[in-house]
């Protein structure tokens, strides 16, 4: 009867231990191209399903060299397929400190050679963090950030 219990006991904190973190979906592509087209390919339905319902699309959007094929996707849809990107909002994850935006190692002209400057979004739309701050206005300018981030998620 004790070892039922210990048992039981067991199982319950395996399931608790099992499941106590978030589980993200994960997939798993062939290589790299297909990846970046299934990827811009969820984006552009995302943006379609929002536009047709009269909503906004929010995307968060990182740099470096791991979405360079999803922006050039997104660009070919766009080009090639009629992709508007009219009423899409963007928030950038991150940005060099300290970093004048016409910089060539800025994200801001990362994000408009990639992407920005071959579609036609509204660029009052586009936020990237800014990287030119004075030290002492970094925190209360990356608050407002955030609170401007989260009032357009959930409006």
């Amino acid at each position: 009867m004790k070892d039922q219990f210990y048992l039981k006991k067991m199982a319950r904190l395996n399931l608790l231990e099992e499941t106590r973190y978030e589980k993200l979906p994960v997939t798993i592509y062939a290589n790299k191209a297909d990846a970046s087209l299934a990827i811009a390919g969820r984006i552009a339905a995302l943006i379609r399903k929002k536009q047709k319902l009269g909503e906004r699309a929010v995307l968060g959007l990182a740099t470096g060299v791991t979405p360079i094929g999803v922006y050039a996707e997104l660009v070919r849809l766009h080009k090639e397929e009629g992709l508007s990107f009219n009423g899409v909002v963007t928030f950038n994850l991150d940005e060099y400190y300290p970093m004048k935006p016409t910089s060539a190692q800025s994200y801001v002209t990362f994000m408009n050679e990639n992407l920005f400057n071959h579609i036609d979004i509204d660029k009052k739309g586009v936020h990237i963090p800014k990287g030119t701050l004075d030290k002492d206005k970094v925190a209360e300018w990356c608050l407002a950030y955030e609170k401007k981030n989260r009032s357009i998620w959930r409006p």
